[in-house]
């Protein structure tokens, strides 16, 4: 909010909303922001203390907030990081040129838990195989952004974004009156021609789109709900769908339908007990067999974990200039493979300055923050590192930026992370302004991971670098359905009212 000459532009609205509002007038509104969550669903189990299918993710009013200018170096770093991913993908399961190259060690691909040998020689409908994506981003300076990490198999958070902005919306219209901020709303629309986008060259007639998730004990059941609900399309478990004839259909009470596309939540190893894991109970028998026959589109496609392993990810920048030939706008973090024995023996020297992650790690467990971290959790590392090196990558802890955020005390800063959803399908990129901002609700905490207490906040891009008059009612702009594709930079824009931005008042999953 303050940057080295004083109160950045973009926040002078927030600012003066913040000095004209009591501390107790936010608690109030935070008590009423718990209960509209409580009572649409949005919840968030957490399966290492049990599942608790009632926790709520804290959700803070303050929201992060991103000039027009900053968010367009962003979004164009975002979508060349995705464009290349997907051509690393359909290279590594094709003629395998980045590794004849030398820019990619073959072992590090060809032997990683995460590379699906059934994609071998197979090109998914459209040549896309990462559809959704969520890159997650940190800030160290008022220039300077950093990629954390790709999410590229079933990025998840997409919902919460959608709810902070409608709880937003109904708790401080007064604030959104104030501001022309770039709509998130219909992303569910994007999302489903994103997928019918795809279908197979053998589909008849008009898509028919399924999401399929586990089930109900899934951590992020309630957001499968959510959006099969806002697309308008059904919310299937594995048992709803079968194959016959190598195409998949969905029984139904007037019989079964056939399935062109199925967005899917479920990981790799669950989705057809004939090709991976036989005793899956989860997916459904046959499935890779329709997907290679061409009769069904998958998104995203089986294997595209190998495009987010933590260990490819130092060699995300190499992608980019060996598909694109162009140079990475957006930078790594600096990562140690401890497999590497230089690399492994400096990590094991500076375990006090580093953070240590598991390789196929997520959602922030098996992972060590050195300089918050005991002489015991140290040596308990470092153990773990020389006994299975290749499971370990290490950075040094960045200086993350930090947001206003309403604490027991009153407003204090928190750091937070910025996790974009990227949309690839037959008509390119798209990208929704703005994102899931994760705010570290702990003192001092860099973890923001929802499973690790951390909290989220609505995101706003401004729709223009302009600082917002005090009192001035302008509303929000709806621009192409609350999306910017980089390669359509400056889309038309038309104004609605603040209540124009959603589809629906959103009542439930």
């Amino acid at each position: 909010m303050n940057g080295n000459d004083g109160l950045r532009a973009c926040f002078a609205g927030v600012a003066r909303w913040l000095d004209g509002t009591s501390h107790d007038a936010l608690g109030v509104k935070r008590r009423e922001a718990e209960l509209l969550f409580r009572r649409i669903g949005i919840t968030f189990a957490v399966y290492g203390e049990g599942g608790d299918p009632e926790r709520l993710i804290p959700f803070d009013l303050i929201p992060r907030v991103l000039g027009q200018g900053e968010w367009q170096r962003l979004a164009r770093g975002l979508e060349q990081r995705v464009r290349a991913l997907n051509l690393f993908l359909k290279d590594v399961y094709g003629k395998r040129d980045i590794i004849r190259a030398g820019k990619i060690p073959e072992s590090l691909i060809l032997g990683n838990e995460t590379y699906r040998p059934i994609m071998e020689g197979f090109v998914p409908p459209g040549g896309v195989y990462t559809h959704v994506s969520g890159i997650d981003v940190v800030r160290t300076a008022p220039d300077e952004f950093f990629v954390l990490e790709d999410n590229c198999r079933t990025p998840s958070g997409v919902s919460y974004m959608l709810e902070n902005r409608e709880a937003m919306m109904r708790l401080f219209p007064e604030l959104f009156a104030t501001h022309r901020i770039a709509p998130v709303g219909h992303y569910p629309e994007e999302l489903l021609e994103t997928l019918k986008s795809v279908a197979p060259e053998r589909c008849p007639g008009t898509p028919r789109v399924v999401l399929l998730t586990p089930g109900a004990y899934n951590s992020a059941y309630y957001e499968h709900c959510f959006l099969a609900d806002e697309m308008g399309v059904e919310c299937v478990e594995g048992a709803d769908l079968f194959v016959r004839d190598d195409i998949v259909f969905m029984r139904t009470t007037n019989g079964p339908q056939r399935v062109d596309v199925i967005y899917r939540r479920i990981d790799d190893e669950y989705l057809d007990p004939e090709a991976f894991l036989p005793d899956s109970m989860l997916g459904v028998p046959g499935l890779m067999r329709a997907y290679r026959a061409g009769n069904v589109a998958l998104a995203n496609a089986p294997g595209a974990g190998i495009a987010d392993d933590k260990a490819i990810y130092p060699y995300v920048p190499e992608m980019v200039r060996f598909y694109l030939s162009e140079e990475p706008l957006l930078s790594n973090v600096p990562t140690y493979l401890c497999e590497r024995d230089a690399d492994r023996a400096y990590v094991l020297e500076h375990l006090d300055e580093l953070v240590v992650k598991l390789t196929h790690g997520s959602g922030g467990y098996g992972m060590l923050v050195g300089p918050h971290s005991t002489h015991a959790q140290r040596e308990e590392f470092a153990a773990r590192i020389k006994a299975k090196p290749a499971e370990y990558i290490a950075q040094p802890t960045l200086a993350l930026s930090t947001v206003p955020t309403l604490v027991e005390a009153g407003i204090a800063p928190r750091h937070v992370d910025l996790r974009p959803f990227i949309l690839t399908g037959g008509k390119g990129v798209r990208i929704i302004p703005g994102g899931l901002t994760r705010v570290a609700l702990r003192e001092g905490s860099l973890v923001v991971n929802s499973s690790q207490g951390g909290g989220t906040k609505d995101t706003w891009v401004l729709e223009d670098d302009a600082v917002p008059a005090s009192g001035q009612s302008q509303s929000q702009s709806q621009s192409g359905g609350g999306f910017q594709s980089q390669s359509q930079a400056q889309s038309q824009l038309h104004e609605g009212g603040p209540q124009a931005q959603s589809q629906s008042q959103r009542q439930g999953g």
